[in-house]
């Protein structure tokens, strides 16, 4: 069929005159395979997916947007072709034009049929295909549903296929929210924006102004703000002290040990510098991974990971980093690539993090790297189940495991906060000479090692295996420059006997079963050399003791009953803040709190309370904020799970936490829409209006959270980059309540008159200004059945009975459920404000 033939239908439907999609035209020229995906306002909202081939590009609307979760399939309804030129809009297309709204260019790149497969095939109604695109990427798959009765319309279904680019739930659709051409928001592009990328806009129609926004996560917006940013400065690592025993109890994460090199990647945009943990500039030696950090487009930030390679077993090996970077970037393939594995975040935006929670500083990581793939990956962590992790790792033949004091800050120094237990010994040391042969293809027989202790450099004996015949002539060459007459440590005569001295400035790492009692190495093994650290800063590892564990706080009166409907007691409730605290610290750790206390109970008299009147313990700390009248008083804030439990012992039961935190409480970093409902309306109301919030937000460029509050609603949380007062906080809050109750009067009000709520949904915008609380997270409720303030993600809204779905009961499902990927990175976002 000729191109014009195909492009017949979408011609008949278009006025050219009035709308600004380009006409239907026949086009000339070599097939590109382009993909191109439009988010699309028109009557519903959906996403139109379009791949090019014969010449045009073949179309299916998608309900809800694309999803990386093989588990979710979506409804993809079969729309005419349309020209190759559509793959450039963006824009209006006039009310009452077919397909009238909003067009945004949400996602490009290139497509290919898999191997054996062609594009002939969705003719056949099956297409199993892979994508090259900005935010959709992997393997994918289009099948035609049988159609039913009389139906016109060709049905398909589009599913993720599961690699190393599937995910969990809605996240794309949910946190991609601006043009990946523009930069723009939904709302800046009917408001006519203008361009917020380097390129101008390829269509543009006027409509009345809108709010703009900043918040934009798009490849665009985000390069020219990295274009403009200076990549962060390095800082010094925070370093694990070696212990022989894993710590116990929920105060600790644990993560696997990687065998690789430990770096610093800094970025901003697509500016990457890559860091050893001394501090040198390695970017060159890790090119591709550095081309992967670009295309993330990250806001200034320095990640800390480790550099691994894998060996022929699957599991990071050390040999095999070696063996990689000795061949060079230029020749890595596919069997040998470099992958990092991110753990820790220590800036983000500007914001110094390294102050915050180890906890919080992984979930904010998560969040930041939400959208990256392999080679990019967040190390998984486990809570207070160390050993099992350990025994895992060891049973695997890996290093061991890295565990972490959740709520401690980090630190550019070794200290107790980090611990690593390994599963052998190993080491490094200084090559100080070599001996030689007696096999003529053998350059040398063994190395002889040393560490520095006090000043001097110790020997610390031979390893003579080890060695591939490509380490020993490239060691060899090494040494030859590095030869020396007289040793650099001493060494006794019989050792001495034959060795060629080196200046020591090599650094091996060596596994060795034990110390002999002359201190010299049992069984070595050499493993590489490491050029990321100065043969000066060698010393001996030597296992320190545990760090004394924190005194148990003491719950008095365990048995007394708090919630008489349920039965639960106070060391019920002292029992789910102690397992509950890693999840719960991120959101309430270092944030001006007031608590609900009812020291008799939830069925006898309640207060709140603000301020620090003694009393509560040592982990209950205070901070000076400046009230109204211009006096101060002192505010209640906690950093760990010990001062969460001082505050159970004197009959707390909710924790409701300021939009700032304690570090700089002009700074609101956290919005809050609670949706009180009226008597008689159902959590189906509740849900329908938060999806509208959330829809409304994601117009305007903000990625927000769904969070049962535990009583009767919901509250949509949108994190924000602190930067702006709380006046233009609260001013946002209110004019977007206010809005949305202008628009649908019948279902939603802004205002707290009783009179004006009947049958509606009251968006409580009044929390966001400053000295107002909200509940936080895994907060309980003092309410009927001990409920629970929980986070959810969206998809599973739809799924729970009600805002109390989960109580303090429920601690072990909590915990289970925040490991999904659905709520990875849950709260978190780099985004800031509209503007006004």
């Amino acid at each position: 069929m000729a191109k014009t033939d195909l492009l017949s239908e979408y011609n008949r439907k278009r006025d050219f005159g009035r709308t600004a999609e380009p006409r239907g035209d026949a086009s000339t020229g070599a097939e590109q395979n382009r993909f191109i995906v439009q988010k699309h306002d028109a009557t519903r909202l959906h996403w139109d997916l379009r791949l090019e081939a014969d010449g045009v590009l073949k179309s299916w609307a998608v309900t809800k947007g694309p999803s990386p979760d093989p588990d979710i399939k979506r409804l993809a309804v079969r729309t005419e072709d349309h020209p190759l030129s559509y793959a450039e809009f963006e824009g209006i297309i006039p009310k009452g034009e077919y397909g009238g709204g909003t067009v945004m260019l949400w996602d490009r790149g290139t497509w290919e049929p898999v191997p054996g497969k062609s594009a002939d095939d969705i003719a056949k109604g099956h297409l199993h295909f892979i994508l090259h695109g900005e935010r959709m990427k992997g393997e994918w798959l289009l099948i035609r549903l049988k159609p039913r009765g009389s139906e016109k319309r060709e049905n398909w279904l589009l599913r993720k296929l599961q690699d190393e680019q599937a995910g969990s739930g809605d996240t794309l659709v949910e946190h991609e929210l601006t043009s990946v051409s523009t930069g723009r928001s939904m709302a800046e592009i009917a408001a006519g924006s203008p361009d917020k990328s380097s390129k101008p806009a390829k269509a543009k129609t006027s409509k009345p102004a809108a709010p703009t926004s900043k918040a934009s996560k798009s490849k665009a917006s985000k390069s020219k703000a990295g274009a403009n940013a200076k990549v962060p400065s390095f800082r010094s690592p925070q370093l694990a002290t070696l212990v022989d025993e894993v710590p116990t109890g929920n105060g600790w994460m644990h993560e696997i040990k990687f065998d690789g090199y430990r770096a610093l990647i800094a970025a901003a945009g697509s500016q990457v510098t890559v860091y050893t943990r001394s501090g040198k500039d390695w970017t060159d030696k890790f090119a591709p991974l550095v081309e992967q950090f670009a295309d993330l487009d990250l806001p200034p930030c320095v990640i800390d990971g480790e550099i691994v390679a894998y060996g022929k077993d699957g599991n990071p090996d050390f040999s095999s980093l070696q063996k990689v970077l000795k061949r060079g970037h230029g020749s890595q393939g596919k069997g040998d690539a470099l992958s990092f594995h991110a753990f820790d975040l220590l800036e983000a935006n500007r914001e110094d993090l390294t102050a915050l929670p180890n906890i919080e500083r992984k979930e904010r990581l998560e969040a930041l790297l939400a959208n990256a793939r392999a080679p990019i990956h967040v190390s998984d962590h486990v809570i207070g189940a160390g050993e099992k992790l350990y025994r895992t790792m060891c049973e695997a033949g890996q290093e061991g495991i890295i565990s972490k004091d959740i709520a401690a800050k980090y630190s550019t120094r070794r200290g107790k906060s980090w611990l690593k237990v390994k599963c052998t010994r190993r080491q490094e040391f200084v090559i100080i000479g070599w001996k030689k042969s007696s096999a003529r293809a053998r350059p040398f027989a063994s190395l002889l090692l040393a560490q520095h202790e006090e000043g001097a450099l110790v020997y610390k004996g031979n390893v003579g295996t080890g060695f591939s015949d490509e380490t020993l002539r490239d060691l060899a060459a090494k040494m030859k420059s590095l030869e020396r007459k007289t040793p650099p440590a001493d060494v006794d005569r019989t050792a001495s006997k034959g060795v060629t001295w080196l200046t020591p400035k090599l650094v091996a790492e060596i596994a060795f079963a034990e110390f002999t009692a002359e201190g010299n190495v049992r069984h070595g093994s050499f493993l590489g050399l490491r050029t990321d650290k100065p043969a000066r800063d060698v010393t001996p590892e030597k296992p320190a003791a545990l760090p004394d564990a924190e005194p148990d706080v003491e719950i008095s009166n365990r048995d007394r009953v708090i919630f008489p409907d349920s039965g639960q007691t106070k060391g019920d409730l002292a029992d789910y803040y102690a397992e509950i605290a890693p999840l719960m610290l991120p959101f309430a750790a270092k944030r001006p709190v007031s608590l609900v206390r009812c020291p008799q109970g939830r069925a006898k008299k309640c207060f709140f309370q603000k301020h620090d009147s003694g009393g509560f313990g040592d982990a209950v700390h205070h901070v000076p904020i400046t009230e109204k009248d211009g006096g101060a008083e002192d505010y209640l804030y906690i950093e760990d799970v010990r001062g969460i439990l001082q505050c159970v012992q004197m009959g707390t039961i909710e924790f409701h936490g300021w939009g700032s935190r304690s570090t700089d409480v002009e700074l609101p970093d956290r919005m809050i829409f609670d949706l009180d409902p009226d008597e008689g309306l159902d959590f189906a109301d509740v849900v329908r209006g938060a999806r509208d919030i959330k829809d409304r937000l994601a117009d305007l460029g903000l990625t927000s959270f769904a969070m049962l509050s535990g009583g009767k609603g919901m509250h949509v949380v949108v994190p924000l980059t602190p930067g702006h007062s709380w006046d233009t906080h609260k001013d946002f809050a209110r004019r977007f309540a206010e809005a949305l109750s202008q628009a649908e009067p019948e279902r939603y009000v802004a205002t707290m008159s009783k009179a004006k709520r009947k049958g509606k949904i009251f968006i409580d915008w009044l929390r966001n200004q400053r000295g107002a609380t909200a509940i936080l997270p895994y907060s309980a409720r003092s309410r009927s059945g001990a409920p629970v303030a929980v986070p959810i993600s969206w998809d599973e809204i739809k799924e729970v009975g009600g805002a109390n779905a989960f109580s303090i009961d429920d601690v072990a499902a909590l915990q289970e459920r925040a490991q999904s990927g659905a709520l990875a990175g849950w709260g978190y976002a780099e985004q800031e404000l509209p503007d006004a």
